[in-house]
């Protein structure tokens, strides 16, 4: 039996895999979600109400795609799977300082296959090659809920980090 083609094109892989439009920009479908929970006596006290162990879902970024600046109370671990080129994470870190992951899987080009956004920065992406696409997962945990999930509004951010004024602007909504 023929191995079947590899999907090439994020308009495909949107179908293959039922993605639908993310509030931040791009697609996802979540994949997982624990069926044991933690209470909210349990968790740190930015969250309110108890929070499932774990969650993943599927992201993808297409052509001119960007998830906009945005924040969640939980780490995110960032797992590049496919695309035309790498993802760019854009990272302003609790401290005020700005790191760029480059997810994929290019190591000499510094690029790596997983990385981890700490609960609370503002961060971003978007395909590394502005033409190209990138299909990555996100594992969450605490699990994520959209109450947890803050979008940034260009202003204030930008002010909070004037050295990052123009990369905030350009990745917000």
């Amino acid at each position: 039996m023929p191995t079947p083609p590899v999907i090439t094109d994020p308009a495909s892989l949107v179908e293959e895999l039922g993605l639908l439009p993310h509030p931040e920009g791009g697609f996802y479908r979540e994949t997982y979600r624990s069926s044991e929970s933690i209470p909210e006596a349990g968790l740190p006290a930015r969250f309110q109400g108890e929070r499932s162990l774990s969650t993943a879902i599927y992201f993808l970024l297409g052509p001119g795609d960007f998830s906009a600046f945005h924040r969640i109370r939980s780490d995110e671990t960032w797992h590049y799977y496919t695309g035309s080129c790498g993802l760019h994470i854009h990272v302003i870190c609790h401290d005020g300082n700005y790191r760029l992951i480059r997810l994929g899987p290019r190591s000499a080009a510094g690029e790596t296959f997983q990385a981890t956004v700490p609960a609370g920065a503002w961060f971003a992406s978007e395909p590394a090659d502005p033409a190209g696409f990138a299909l990555v997962g996100c594992t969450v945990a605490p699990g994520f809920d959209f109450c947890d999930f803050e979008m940034a509004e260009a202003g204030p951010l930008a002010a909070a980090h004037p050295g990052l004024a123009e990369l905030v602007h350009r990745r917000c909504r």
